[in-house]
């Protein structure tokens, strides 16, 4: 039995690591590669014979919760499972409402997701234990994340920003540096500004953060 799998993400590394996962399994078959929702649309024209996607949802262009959308719009018996970095309440909420069928960390090694896979293509619904845990608590307590009272007031510079946007895409003091044409000291220092602002510890969390609240 061939599973016949597509992955969606804006990371070529990250997507090197998730086929390097599957290769493990002699009967998973990756059908195509797709760095944002528009070219994943694109490409599944041409290559509709697919029974999954693992799909990330921070892309450019068009999202992974938008992509899921449409696809389970035209092509409602494709599974979808959501592959992202977070955890946040909102993701998994949007994505569920999209018509997601799944949703794991990045982080998952080669036989859960596996079996996450084989899960969901039976019917199932493969989620992370902390997400299934944050699913449980959303429905208990259901949240409107459209309200505003969900966005906290956060004031950055607008460089501050511009350093937040690069830090997304993976790019490091250095590079933020040279592409700013600021000293990589200067880059540091704003980073700590837009850690103390956003009241957040790491990198991750400061991204996550403005995410949520629309700063990037």
């Amino acid at each position: 039995m061939n599973i016949k799998v597509a992955i969606a993400d804006d990371n070529s590394f990250l997507i090197n690591t998730v086929k390097e996962k599957l290769s493990f399994f002699e009967e998973i078959k990756v059908k195509f590669t797709a760095i944002n929702g528009l070219d994943f649309l694109e490409k599944l024209e041409d290559n509709r014979n697919v029974d999954l996607v693992l799909m990330d949802i921070e892309m450019p262009v068009l999202n992974g919760i938008e992509t899921t959308e449409k696809i389970k719009q035209q092509y409602p018996h494709i599974k979808i499972i959501m592959l992202t970095v977070f955890d946040n309440d909102e993701n998994i909420f949007n994505a569920i409402k999209a018509g997601a069928d799944g949703y794991l960390l990045k982080e998952i090694n080669a036989k859960d997701l596996y079996e996450g896979i084989l899960e969901t293509l039976n019917g199932g619904a493969a989620m992370n234990p902390s997400i299934a845990m944050k699913t449980l608590k959303l429905l208990r307590n259901p949240v409107d994340f459209s309200s505003k009272e969900c966005r906290e007031d956060i004031k950055l510079t607008e460089r501050e920003i511009q350093v937040l946007e690069q830090l997304s895409k993976g790019l490091n003091y250095n590079m933020i540096a040279e592409n700013l044409i600021v000293s990589s000291g200067t880059i540091r220092k704003h980073v700590e500004n837009i850690y103390r602002k956003l009241q957040v510890h790491n990198k991750l969390e400061a991204i996550e953060k403005a995410k949520k609240n629309n700063i990037i």
